[in-house]
């Protein structure tokens, strides 16, 4: 018969820590495999940015969809002020100086009327989803 050789406790408790070590890698492993990750496409798609010209004294489109959490801007593209104003209160830009914007970002859904202040045969609705 072949004679064994007998291990040192050392070396039993070494073997215990080395699969012990090596099973909490694989879980480790496993784990991170399955763990849930963002798609960066879809958090972009539901941020969309939309544009509303104010051109002619007139907002174009007149009527913009969107969804809560995009950006709507309104570029005054016309020589004149004019303001973004919800007829509930809701948003108000004040004065957009022309060749400049103004954003706004919908917090509920809803359907907004509004109209420049300064110009009121202006009028646009931002139907929020």
């Amino acid at each position: 018969m072949l004679a064994r050789k007998r291990r040192g406790w050392w070396q039993h408790s070494f073997a215990a820590a080395l699969i012990a070590s090596s099973a909490h890698a694989v879980a480790a492993d496993v784990a991170l495999a399955l763990t849930p990750v963002a798609d960066k496409n879809a958090t972009k798609a539901a941020r969309a940015s939309h544009e509303v010209v104010i051109d002619a004294v007139q907002f174009s489109p007149q009527i913009m969809v969107v969804h809560v959490g995009d950006t709507v801007t309104w570029t005054n593209k016309d020589p004149f002020p004019h303001t973004v104003t919800s007829k509930e209160g809701g948003f108000d830009s004040h004065d957009i100086a022309p060749g400049k914007t103004w954003s706004f970002v919908p917090r509920k859904k809803g359907v907004f009327e509004y109209l420049c202040t300064l110009h009121t045969t202006m009028k646009g609705t931002l139907k929020v989803e």
